[in-house]
C-alpha cells in the first residue's frame, strides 16, 4: 500500500477553506446590508454548510467506481 501524496492529504482542507472562504463573503455582505451581526454569523453558518454539502455531493456524483468483481475492465470481453 502507498502512502498518499502531500496533495492528496491536503485535499480536504482545501474544500473547508474554500466553503470557509464563501461562508465568509457571504456574513460579510449580510452585515453590510443589515447591519445585524448574528444575522450574519447565522448566514455565514448556512452557507458554510450549504458549500461544503454541495462540495461534497459534487465528488461523490464524479468519483469514479472500481469495477465490480467478477467483470473485467476492458469493455468488449463478453462481459458487457
Amino acid at each position: 500500500m502507498t502512502e498518499p501524496t502531500r496533495r492528496e492529504k491536503l485535499r480536504p482542507v482545501e474544500y473547508v477553506m474554500l466553503s470557509g472562504v464563501m461562508a465568509l463573503f457571504a456574513g460579510l455582505v449580510v452585515l453590510m446590508v443589515t447591519r445585524d451581526p448574528l444575522m450574519a454569523f447565522v448566514g455565514s453558518g448556512v452557507v458554510f454548510i450549504v458549500v461544503i454539502i454541495g462540495i461534497a455531493m459534487l465528488l461523490l456524483a464524479v468519483s469514479p467506481n472500481s469495477t465490480p468483481d467478477g467483470e473485467k475492465s476492458a469493455p468488449g470481453t463478453g462481459n458487457d
